[in-house]
């Protein structure tokens, strides 16, 4: 996969402040007010950032969490890495591509699909419909 490098400067001209605060700035938006938590539409998330392919809808549940919930990304797409703020240990994941931040990954997904929950911010994702 082609690494896609920008400065902080480029980010921002193609970004909304929203977008550059979650995915450059590892922020996160409010639970329940993205605006793919609750989309049951048919399609293959992007990265908002670099266009890399992240998930699919077909790997996407209701997890009642407030953010969109995959089990699995597409192929080798995402990064994971340790991250210790907030006072807590989770796994954060971001693009391979761009090195966006997505969210984070969690163990509490549905047990017969392979129990991982990968909770993504809708800032970080474009939807494109099939």
């Amino acid at each position: 996969m082609m690494k896609v490098n920008k400065s902080e400067s480029e980010w921002k001209e193609i970004l909304t402040p929203e977008q550059y605060a979650v995915t450059r700035q590892k922020g996160t938006e409010r639970a329940f007010t993205g605006k793919y938590w609750d989309c049951h539409d048919n399609g293959r998330y992007h990265c908002v950032c670099c266009g890399a392919e992240l998930f699919s809808s077909d790997d996407k549940f209701d997890s009642g969490c407030g953010w969109p919930s995959f089990t699995k990304p597409s192929a080798a797409t995402v990064d994971e890495e340790e991250d210790r703020s907030h006072f807590m240990v989770r796994t954060e994941v971001h693009c391979n591509s761009c090195g966006a931040h997505l969210g984070h990954v969690f163990d509490d997904g549905p047990r017969d699909r392979g129990g991982l929950r990968y909770c993504i911010n809708s800032a970080s994702l474009d939807l494109k419909k099939e």
